[in-house]
């Protein structure tokens, strides 16, 4: 489904991620780990077309998307719920979730998705009138969520999406991806929780320095001497 090969970006002259290749399947949940500064949300970037790479191939469902822009990737199916939630503070719980579907022009079907999104999390239909930025930390997770599957994505890109939460929402957090995952939609995850990603995921990608230096499922990496030292405090 999603094919990224030779990718090399970088900020200035500044080399972020080197040569990196990687593959999801349709239907896998796929993780990223690695620590801060490892390159994982800059790869994210690329996918997503927020950042243009210096060199590279990004192929999505056999078709080249590389260099394109933000709104054409989110028009083909990939949708970014990026780092930190990034929810419109001063726009209600519900124009956020219209921000989800702006490309969107199925009437009938936006509001059978709205609906959905209320029946999934009812706190945001009942917060559906109140300023965003007034709701807490894991609420503005839930609509973050929620306003990407408003675009009805077939491959959805979650960066730290436990990033901040208080440890009884992490769990939460948690079971509202797999639950994507399990509606359909294909998953690249990044998330500093090294144990849960592998957990949760089928496959895993371990980047150092811009650089993938593992790979495997989620079992063989949990397994793995160098991962539960360098990740799992073994």
């Amino acid at each position: 489904m999603l094919k990224v090969e030779g990718l090399t970006c970088a900020y200035g002259k500044v080399m972020a991620v080197r040569d990196l290749t990687m593959e999801v399947r349709q239907g896998e949940l796929v993780t990223l780990i690695g620590a801060n500064g490892a390159g994982k949300t800059t790869t994210l970037k690329a996918i997503s077309g927020v950042l243009p790479p210096v060199q590279g191939r990004i192929e999505f469902d056999g078709e080249d998307i590389t260099g394109t822009s933000p709104r054409t990737v989110l028009e083909k199916g990939i949708a970014h719920c990026p780092e930190g939630r990034r929810i419109f503070p001063y726009m209600t719980v519900r124009e956020n979730l219209e921000m989800g579907c702006f490309l969107r022009n199925d009437a009938n079907a936006i509001s059978e998705d709205m609906e959905g999104i209320y029946v999934r999390f009812p706190i945001l239909y009942e917060r559906r009138a109140q300023a965003a930025g007034t709701l807490s930390g894991g609420e503005q997770q839930m609509l973050a969520i929620s306003r990407a599957l408003m675009s009805r994505p077939r491959l959805i890109l979650f960066d730290e999406p436990s990033l901040g939460l208080a440890p009884n929402l992490v769990e939460q957090t948690f079971d509202i991806v797999e639950q994507i995952r399990a509606d359909g939609v294909t998953v690249v995850m990044v998330e500093q929780n090294a144990l849960a990603a592998l957990e949760l995921c089928d496959r895993s990608y371990v980047l150092e320095s811009g650089e993938v230096t593992l790979t495997g499922t989620g079992r063989q990496l949990l397994k793995n001497k160098k991962v539960q030292q360098a990740y799992l405090g073994g």
